[in-house]
């Protein structure tokens, strides 16, 4: 049966107005040219609800049931590796048949939603208390404090791979299209390693590890480039040093090392890397370095030196201003690894 067309507002107050002018129904449908039972529809629904206007329409009435949707979220928020499958399972054991897509839409509309589950480093008992303490006692460290500190790190930059994400825009079928697509090859066509660090004033020296490192090659490192690097940033007196907990940074050598230079280092909690900021540092890299697209290794370290020394010191800054902001975030997440 086809759908008729629904009437305009000012057919439906016209067909009011007629009848409270005392008009029949039928003498209302000859003159506007509409049917007696479309007349006296509009005119009921006036008389009961004082509108013509449309009201709103009652929905397909919800395939899980309120308890039923507070069992499934129990379960997820409980257990967030839980499938679909074994919710539908569970819903059929009670006496409801759904999809798993009806799973995902109500989980969705209970602020749910399926992601991938991140890699992050593992963490203990001992690690998640140590990150704590180390909050809590850094918590209402002045901001100057922060921007007295050399942070360090290192990271690997592949030569194709996902060093970052890309969006393009494309119409439909044009997803393989060259401008399209990132290319890749098997084992990620090679990399390099490097090690950098930056303070609040810029960045510092960034260089190239080209051998496996080892605790001789990690002080050769901290002796070429971490001193120049601190009076390259005009670091005040006392400034501090920060790497982590690396077997080569904190090897009996590397702390004589340190101790003889007279560099002060900021005790770290192990499998902290949302904690030191030279990883967004790091982000930031590694998005510059993909929108050049580097064809081969020696290009990609020729890159990655160049857009290093391209990061605004705002940047970097802005990285070390907002540090009170990854303590707190902590100490919300109860020691356990928040965004940052």
């Amino acid at each position: 049966m086809a759908k008729t067309k629904e009437l305009s507002k000012d057919t439906r107050n016209k067909i009011v107005d007629l009848h409270q002018a005392g008009k029949t129904e039928s003498a209302i449908g000859k003159q506007l040219g509409l049917k007696k039972s479309t007349v006296g529809a509009i005119i009921r629904k006036w008389k009961t609800y004082k509108t013509t206007d449309n009201l709103p329409r009652s929905r397909a009435p919800r395939k899980i049931s309120p308890r039923g949707v507070k069992m499934i979220t129990r379960t997820v928020s409980k257990n967030p590796r839980t499938t679909r499958g074994h919710l539908v399972n569970d819903l059929q054991r009670a006496g409801t048949k759904v999809t798993k897509p009806t799973i995902s839409n109500t989980l969705r509309r209970q602020g749910l939603k399926s992601c991938s589950a991140r890699r992050v480093p593992l963490l203990k008992p001992v690690h998640v208390q140590a990150r704590l303490k180390f909050a809590r006692d850094h918590l209402d460290d002045p901001e100057e404090d922060w921007e007295n500190v050399i942070w360090s790190d290192e990271t690997k930059i592949l030569l194709f791979g996902k060093n970052s994400t890309h969006h393009v825009w494309r119409t439909k079928n044009a997803e393989l299209h060259p401008n399209n697509t990132i290319p890749t090859v098997k084992h990620g066509g090679g990399n390099i390693m490097l090690w950098g660090c930056f303070s609040a004033k810029g960045p510092g020296r960034l260089i190239r590890v080209k051998e496996r490192m080892n605790g001789v090659m990690y002080r050769e490192i901290l002796s070429e480039n971490l001193l120049p690097s601190a009076r390259a940033l005009k670091m005040k007196r006392g400034w501090v040093f920060q790497h982590d907990n690396d077997p080569k940074h904190t090897a009996r050598a590397t702390k004589e090392w340190l101790r003889k230079k007279l560099i002060k280092v900021l005790e770290w909690p192990s499998q902290s890397p949302d904690l030191n900021p030279i990883e967004n540092l790091w982000r930031e890299l590694k998005v510059r370095v993909a929108q050049q697209q580097p064809q081969n290794i020696t290009a990609l370290e020729e890159i990655c030196m160049e857009e290093w020394a391209e990061i605004p010191a705002t940047v970097c800054e802005n990285l070390v201003k907002t540090y009170r902001k990854r303590l707190t975030s902590v100490i919300a997440n109860k020691g356990y690894l928040t965004k940052y």
